[in-house]
C-alpha cells in the first residue's frame, strides 16, 4: 500500500509542479489555468470524500482502493488526450474521485477498518513510504517528460496504476474485508455512533484543527521558495532550504514510530503543531541559516502530523465508523488545500512576505489551542 501511495501522490498532488510549465508552453493555457486544475480536483475529492468513507466502512477498503487506480489512470490517460481546457478540467474531475478513494484518509481508512484501534503502527509505516512520492516521483517524472514529452508522460503514469497501484490494491487487501458490516453487530456504521454533545464537540475540535493546518501545510507547500526570496534569501539557497523538508518529515515520522508509538496520539499532534509553529516563525529574522533550521522544523511538525491525522480520530472516536468519519473530516480539509494557496498568493501580492507568514502563525496558534481542548487519555 505504501508503494501504491508513492505513486498516487506523484501522480495527483504533485503532477502540476513538475508538468505545469510544459503544459502551459505546449498547449498555450496559461500556467495559472493548469495549476487550477489540481485545486478542482481537490474540491472534487472534498465532495467525494464522505461517501467514500462510507462504502469503506461498508465493504473494506479494496473494492474502494481499486477503484481508485481505475479512476486516476482514466484521469491521467484523459489528460494525456485533452485538446482543451474542458477536458482537461474533466480529466482533473476523474482524477479527484481517485484522490478521494485512493490518498492517505481512504488509506488510513481501510486500515483502521482491518487493524481496529492498533492501526496506529501501519499507518506511521504507510505515511513513512509515502513521503517519498516527491523524492522520488518529482524526478521520474521529470525524465520522462524529457524523454517523452508531457502527453506520454501522462499515458505511462496511467499504465503504472493500472500494472503496479491496481494489483497492490487487489492483492494487498484481504477478501473477506469486502464482507458489508453488519449494522446489528458489534460494528456499526457511523450513522449509528454516539451522538451525544461531547462526541459532536470532538469531532468539530478536530476537524478545526486538522483544516487549520492543511490551510498552512498548502500555502507553504506552494509559496516556500516565493517566501524566501522575498526575505531576501538568494534563489540557489532557498531551493536548499526547501529540499530540508522532506529528509525532516521521513526523521520526524522514523521517531514516531520508535520512540513516539507510546504517546497519545492528542500529545503527538501538540507536539507536531508547536514545532510548525516555532519553525515557521523562525522565518521572520530572514537570516539564511536559520530558515534551515526553520524549514526543518516545520518539515518534522508536518511529518508528524500527517499520522495524527488517521491516529486522532481512531483514538479519540473508536474504529466503529471510523472510515466515514475520516471522509467528514477530509472535505474541509481537501476544500482548504484547494483555497489555501489563492489566498495565501493574495496576502503574498498585496502585503509581502512577513504579513504571510504572521498569518500562518495565527493559523496555528489556533489549532495549538484547539489540541489542547482535546483528551489525551
Amino acid at each position: 500500500m505504501g508503494i501504491a501511495q508513492i505513486l498516487a501522490w506523484s501522480s495527483t498532488y504533485y503532477l502540476p509542479a513538475v508538468l505545469a510549465t510544459a503544459i502551459s508552453r505546449d498547449t498555450g493555457w496559461s500556467v495559472t489555468r493548469v495549476v487550477i486544475g489540481l485545486s478542482w480536483g481537490l474540491l472534487v475529492a472534498g465532495a467525494c470524500s464522505p461517501l467514500v468513507g462510507r462504502q469503506i466502512d461498508r465493504h473494506g477498503g479494496r473494492r474502494v482502493l481499486a477503484s481508485s487506480s481505475l479512476l486516476l489512470a482514466s484521469g491521467m490517460l484523459l489528460t494525456g488526450l485533452a485538446s482543451n481546457l474542458l477536458i482537461y478540467y474533466l480529466a482533473w474531475t476523474l482524477i479527484g474521485a481517485g484522490m478521494a478513494a485512493g490518498l492517505y484518509d481512504a488509506a488510513f481508512s481501510t486500515l483502521g477498518r482491518l487493524l481496529g484501534e492498533d492501526a496506529r503502527a501501519s499507518m506511521t509505516g504507510l505515511t513513512l513510504l509515502g513521503g517519498f512520492a516527491s523524492t522520488l516521483g518529482w524526478p521520474l517524472i521529470a525524465g520522462l517528460e524529457q524523454e517523452l514529452g508531457w502527453r506520454y508522460s501522462c499515458f505511462v503514469l496511467a499504465a503504472a496504476h493500472l500494472l503496479i497501484g491496481l494489483p497492490i490494491h487487489l492483492l494487498a487487501i484481504p477478501r473477506h474485508q469486502e464482507e458489508p458490516v453488519d449494522e446489528q453487530g458489534s460494528a456499526p456504521v457511523a450513522c449509528e455512533a454516539p451522538a451525544s454533545q461531547s462526541f459532536r464537540r470532538i469531532f468539530l475540535l478536530l476537524a478545526l484543527l486538522l483544516t487549520l493546518q492543511s490551510l498552512v501545510v498548502s500555502s507553504i507547500s506552494v509559496h516556500l521558495l516565493d517566501v524566501l526570496k522575498l526575505l531576501g534569501i538568494a534563489s540557489a539557497t532557498a531551493l536548499a532550504i526547501g529540499m530540508l523538508i522532506g529528509p525532516a518529515q521521513v526523521v520526524a515520522r522514523l521517531a514516531e514510530f520508535s520512540i513516539g508509538r507510546n504517546l497519545h496520539p492528542t500529545w503527538s499532534a501538540r507536539a507536531a503543531i508547536l514545532l510548525c509553529g516555532i519553525g515557521i516563525v523562525l522565518l521572520l529574522p530572514a537570516m539564511p541559516w536559520l530558515a534551515f533550521v526553520a524549514v526543518a522544523l516545520y518539515g518534522a511538525g508536518n511529518g508528524i502530523l500527517t499520522i495524527a491525522r488517521g491516529t486522532l480520530p481512531l483514538a479519540l472516536m473508536g474504529a466503529d465508523g471510523y472510515g466515514t468519519r475520516m471522509g467528514l473530516l477530509a472535505r474541509p480539509m481537501l476544500v482548504a488545500q484547494a483555497t489555501g494557496p489563492v489566498a495565501a498568493a493574495l496576502i503574498l501580492e498585496r502585503f509581502g512576505a512577513t504579513p504571510l507568514i504572521i498569518v500562518l502563525c495565527g493559523l496555528v496558534l489556533a489549532s495549538l489551542v484547539a489540541s489542547f481542548a482535546l483528551s489525551a487519555r
